[in-house]
């Protein structure tokens, strides 16, 4: 290329430059990119799938990401998140939590832009469709001072209705996260993340994504010992069950579910009679025995017992941990507080790390993604050195623009993060789980003690219940952010009441979904609106990479910003860009010229930045096998 014309394009690219220059902080790759994220809906280009993959022998679905995006309840991990994943060639996962909840309150609120009920009406039954729509949905939406319609809590022997709704609701949740919006099947693979600890849901959840055609199913906050073989069944439309833990019982009891029966009293037996793509099944797990434990001892068919790969996840992602070893948390005796830093927070050490050549050794070529502060180039490197597959990002995705958080906690969020760094507290106690739990610290949420304690205690979703028996062996559902008074007629005892917090309803609020409490907070006349409790992982300051202001102060980055950064894909672009200045000391005018070479001086920064990033610790394993 001529030098003057070289230097022509060089002024052009500089002034495009300093136009998004918050943009350019991140990635030069503006025109593309401007053009296509200024909607959810547009398509993202890439390779197809298939041609950067490499199949495993084993019965995947045919795809080995290297990022998998994190399930995140209640709906941050939404369908518009999950589809921009899969489109740029990722996993990406709807959340499977609450979705019973979250479809029906999406409908009284007039389901904006009919989208809910644009997917529903691909569902195979739609008298159980009309059903929900007549009961649920409101034109226009409710107002915001009325509450939503209460929907029922689970139980072992939940009602039609309820699990109706659940089905819907995850049916409906991955259809979209599946589909572009003229209908066309998305080119990427969809998972659905669930709670273990949640269990009364799980298998409507799994079998309304299964009808939906998810890919993939990812589970953690427990050990999901048996949902290997549930997947197994509901593929077949088989009757399966799902052992429920009940406090103070001797005998098991079980949560059943008949797909055939199901169908026969809603009016449509038909649909059994077509059998279901079976999802590949991934576990998060925390140890190295504990993998070997569910490789023996899982419910699945075949040599690895229905299980397609693991994630390993570590103390630093965001929402529920696996507590520390050995740690336990005692509300009476109070002794898990020696193994609490001068925070209050969980202490991890070295018997908590996982040793990825054991790993490795143990899962026989089963592929593996790491997550916990893995949303980093370089640290992608080290995993696929190591032999694993990937790594599983929640935090980066969370405040994307395409992530279900409410408009207004993100930018919150993100206007903070502009101005400073933000705090993480691994809370004890806060989860009625009793896994350890991230909570961001907000000025302005329900992360504050006192905030928290001038909340009406009520419980109404009841997620997070846990099943007891009574002294004459009845099964009952308390929890300990309940009203106190209920938690202790129910036999609870009153310590462990201490510093829980109702992550039902703050994680649905943080959704933009809050209930309008029947109760008034103190000293108000009005009735208490639900409000935030947001979780992050350790390396929610990470966002400040890929943050920039759009106009009007306006803060944002999107999904496929994350992915770019973490795959080093744009190393090539800025290596083109730097291209376009190799003349710029040539310039005549001495403005112009300062200005090309401080630029061109930029990029070579950048440039030498990524080569250190990309730098993995011996050869890339960037292919999977067994």
């Amino acid at each position: 290329m001529r030098p003057v014309a070289a230097l022509t394009l060089a002024l052009f690219a500089l002034q495009y430059a300093t136009a998004f220059s918050p943009l350019l902080s991140f990635s030069p790759r503006v025109s593309n990119r401007m053009a296509a994220r200024s909607s959810f809906v547009t398509p993202v280009t890439s390779a197809p799938l298939a041609a950067r993959r490499t199949a495993l022998n084993l019965d995947m679905a045919a795809t080995v990401p290297k990022i998998i995006q994190g399930g995140m309840g209640v709906q941050v991990s939404s369908w518009t998140l999950a589809r921009e994943v899969a489109r740029a060639g990722e996993l990406g996962v709807i959340s499977g939590t609450a979705m019973d909840m979250v479809i029906t309150r999406w409908l009284q609120r007039g389901d904006p832009g009919g989208l809910y009920r644009r997917a529903l009406k691909e569902f195979p039954d739609q008298e159980m469709v009309q059903r929900l729509l007549d009961k649920y949905f409101i034109e226009g939406g409710k107002p915001d001072d009325k509450p939503f319609k209460p929907l029922g809590m689970w139980v072992i022997e939940p009602s039609q209705a309820l699990e109706e709704a659940c089905v819907l609701g995850n049916f409906a949740e991955v259809w979209l996260a599946k589909h572009d919006d003229d209908g066309k099947l998305v080119d990427g693979v969809v998972g659905i993340n669930c709670l273990t600890k949640i269990q009364l849901p799980t298998i409507t959840s799994l079998y309304g994504a299964m009808l939906a055609g998810v890919d993939y199913v990812v589970m953690g906050a427990g050990i999901p010992m048996e949902v290997p073989g549930i997947l197994d069944s509901l593929a077949e439309h088989k009757d399966c069950k799902l052992a429920i833990d009940v406090d103070g019982s001797e005998e098991t009891h079980f949560n059943h579910f008949s797909p055939s029966t199901f169908f026969a009293r809603s009016g449509s037996p038909e649909v059994v009679k077509k059998n279901l793509k079976r999802p590949d099944f991934l576990p998060i797990v925390s140890s190295v025995t504990l993998a070997q434990a569910m490789l023996k001892r899982a419910t699945g068919a075949g040599p690895t017992r229905g299980i397609q790969g693991f994630v390993i996840e570590t103390s630093f992602a965001g929402g529920h941990n696996a507590p520390p070893r050995g740690f336990r948390y005692d509300a009476v005796a109070k002794s898990h507080k020696l193994a609490l830093n001068d925070k209050g927070e969980p202490i991890y050490g070295p018997k908590d790390e996982v040793d990825l050549d054991k790993f490795k050794k143990a899962v026989k070529g089963l592929p593996f993604w790491l997550a916990g502060y893995y949303a980093r180039p370089e640290k992608l490197q080290e995993v696929l050195a190591a032999g694993g597959a990937g790594v599983q990002i929640g935090t980066s995705f969370a405040f994307a623009k395409e992530s279900g958080l409410a408009p207004e906690a993100k930018q919150e969020v993100l206007q903070k993060l502009k101005k400073g760094e933000l705090q993480v507290f691994t809370d004890p106690v806060a989860s009625p789980t009793g896994f350890p739990f991230k909570v961001l610290e907000l000025d302005d949420s329900l992360s504050v003690k006192e905030k928290y304690l001038e909340r009406p205690r009520v419980c109404n979703l009841g997620y997070l219940r846990t099943a007891y028996a009574d002294a004459d062996g009845k099964v009952g559902y308390r929890c300990a952010s309940e009203p106190i008074k209920d938690w202790l007629k129910k036999g609870g005892e009153i310590q462990a009441t201490e510093g829980r917090k109702c992550l039902c309803n703050g994680l649905m609020a943080n959704a933009g979904l809050p209930q309008v409490s029947p109760f008034k907070k103190a000293g108000s006349d009005e009735k208490y609106i639900e409000e935030t409790l947001i979780t992050a992982g350790d390396d929610v300051n990470q966002i400040k990479k890929y943050l920039r202001d759009v106009g009007d102060g306006h803060l944002e980055y999107t999904a496929q910003d994350v992915i770019d950064y973490v795959l080093g894909r744009f190393k090539e672009e800025y290596d083109n860009e730097l291209k376009l200045y190799a003349d710029a000391d040539k310039a005549e005018d001495p403005e112009v010229k300062a200005k090309l070479l401080e630029r061109k001086e930029e990029l070579e920064g950048k440039l030498k930045e990524v080569d250190g990033q990309l730098k993995g610790k011996g050869k890339p394993a960037a292919e999977v096998s067994n």
